[in-house]
């Protein structure tokens, strides 16, 4: 465990400028778009590949405190489909999450199939690759779903790893193992892809609302 302060309760002032204290995570804020992704999921007759295109925003946010934490993220919605369909074939809403103090990144997913994970890895703060997992039953970084899915695709760990490249693109290779009914051993759940940037940040409030301060400021003087 961390070595917390004893005072739980004080908070700090933290910098109102997300997209200046994000970290590793600095290279995903932004807009995001790629048609080479690639998917292996379970199908009752074995393994099923396909492809899928991607769009994913990583909006900053402003910074969180709990007590003396400080955690500095982005929120991100991602949206695929699969190639000439319109239908969603994943949606995904959550935060990527920074604590400096600690080296610890931390990623919240929910995806509206009845399913909430929390995955946590440590990284340098100027890393471009890091690997977060969530593993089933963990107190701190643990899955839960809906009773369906505990039943037939019983989710055992997720483990994700993402590389951010000079080129204004980034890349993630997932496995999620599941214990599928009737399936004598887990499955290997992969997805991966790079994507690249289409659209640029939007500052968080609190960094918006100092630079309007200081506009004002300059204005008036």
């Amino acid at each position: 465990m961390a070595d917390y302060p004893h005072d739980i309760y004080s908070e700090p002032e933290p910098d109102p400028h997300t997209l200046s204290n994000l970290g590793p995570l600095t290279g995903l804020a932004g807009i995001w778009t790629s048609a080479a992704g690639h998917d292996v999921a379970p199908k009752e007759d074995g393994p099923e590949a396909e492809a899928y295109i991607e769009h994913a925003e990583f909006q900053p946010i402003d910074a969180q405190t709990n007590g003396p934490q400080i955690l500095y993220g982005l929120r991100y919605h991602v949206r695929i489909v699969k190639p000439d369909e319109v239908e969603s074939f994943h949606d995904q809403v959550g935060y990527w999450l920074w604590e400096a103090a600690t080296g610890t990144v931390i990623q919240t997913l929910t995806i509206p199939r009845g399913q909430a994970v929390m995955a946590m890895g440590h990284a340098a703060p100027d890393a471009k690759s890091f690997k977060l997992e969530a593993v089933r039953g963990a107190a701190t970084n643990g899955i839960l779903s809906n009773p369906f899915l505990e039943h037939a695709f019983k989710t055992l760990r997720y483990d994700v790893s993402v590389t951010i490249h000079d080129n204004a693109s980034w890349s993630y290779e997932q496995v999620t193992l599941l214990e599928v009914l009737g399936k004598p051993e887990p499955f290997r759940h992969t997805d991966r892809n790079t994507l690249h940037k289409i659209g640029e940040p939007t500052p968080n409030p609190t960094a918006r609302a100092a630079l309007a301060q200081l506009v004002a400021a300059s204005t008036s003087a």
